[in-house]
């Protein structure tokens, strides 16, 4: 089938700079295809591909777009699509990306795109709702959700009369931030009014000390396949958050992780089961830890980030898949997947 390739990137999530540095290495890497930022204010730019590679420290610094929007909102320009055959290759991640809100729009036009479907994408993306799916597969933490926000100290000491340390984080978000920790017996108040300010649903859930993995998983002609396994090493006083994974303050990634066979296996199949589970398709990303009780199911990323830095590209070259490879291949998998369909 013949197509033309947009990729979509930006959005009005908070993850936006990580996806602006996703996309950069998507169309560097493949080169003929169209660029399009979804703006913060829900307006499309048809981007150079030129300015967008010019754009320097995507991770702390704003894309700003020179060119006017071409359509004033997401909707419009699916409905008015001016290329013939398109297929959207989602560098999106977190918020409207990620948690199946692009996915549906797309599927009710019968467009072609790269990762999970909606459904798959919603579920994955609330954090509760993911590991009740993968429970019966893989042991999960005992958590509680935290809706309505005057509750949180409630559900704090409570948690924390459970378990000697607890982790506080968005039930929808992902890139780590908005992460925090506390003790047992440490004063939650600060902690408390962060949690506020976010004004988001969160979830509390005990804290599982181990080693920190993560697997990608690819789906290939025989069915999901797990890539190598990456350890995170997180320094003394620090934690795996935004700046963490995408400054490289405080955090070392080791890929392949220097673990035991028997654990990398069980790592690997842990991560193909919560991919099954969850229902997804092309790809995806599982974090897990490791502790002497076993393997502990954290959470699923639908989109996991494809800079030059994230997990998946180092675990697809750590087994010799160039990134090329595997763009094409989740775009034939896009293109098939709708074929079948019609």
């Amino acid at each position: 089938m013949n197509h033309t390739t947009i990729v979509l990137f930006g959005g009005r999530s908070d993850e936006r700079h990580v996806s602006v540095a996703s996309a950069q290495n998507v169309v560097r890497t493949l080169g003929n295809v169209l660029a399009w930022f979804w703006s913060p204010d829900g307006r499309v730019h048809d981007v150079a591909v030129r300015e967008l590679l010019a754009h320097e420290r995507p991770f702390e610094v704003d894309f700003v777009q020179s060119r006017p929007a071409i359509f004033p909102t997401l909707d419009q320009a699916l409905d008015t699509l001016p290329v013939d055959d398109p297929l959207f290759l989602l560098a999106l991640h977190g918020g409207e990306g990620e948690d199946g809100t692009v996915q549906r729009m797309l599927e009710q036009r019968g467009i072609p795109f790269t990762g999970s479907g909606s459904e798959a994408s919603a579920a994955a993306f609330d954090k509760q709702r993911a590991k009740e799916l993968v429970e019966e597969r893989v042991p999960i933490p005992d958590g509680r959700i935290v809706n309505d926000l005057s509750r949180l100290r409630n559900v704090i000491d409570y948690m924390l009369s459970r378990h000697e340390r607890i982790v506080l984080k968005p039930l929808a978000a992902g890139s780590s931030r908005g992460l925090f920790f506390l003790d047992r017996g440490a004063d939650p108040t600060e902690v408390e009014q962060k949690v506020v300010e976010v004004a988001v649903p969160y979830i509390i859930e005990q804290f599982v000390a181990g080693r920190e993995l993560t697997v990608g998983v690819v789906d290939g002609d025989s069915g999901p396949e797990a890539l190598p396994v990456v350890e995170i090493e997180v320094e003394a006083g620090h934690t795996f958050d935004y700046e963490g994974k995408y400054l490289g303050k405080g955090t070392r990634e080791v890929c392949p992780a220097q673990i035991p066979e028997s654990m990398a296996t069980a790592v690997q199949q842990a991560a193909v089961a919560a991919h099954i589970a969850l229902g997804c398709t092309g790809y995806s990303r599982s974090d897990f830890v490791a502790s002497p009780d076993g393997i502990w199911f954290l959470e699923l990323n639908t989109l996991p980030g494809l800079t030059t830095s994230s997990l998946v590209p180092q675990e697809l070259a750590a087994c010799g898949i160039s990134f090329q490879s595997f763009l094409e291949s989740q775009i034939g998998l896009a293109l098939r997947r709708v074929k079948a369909r019609v």
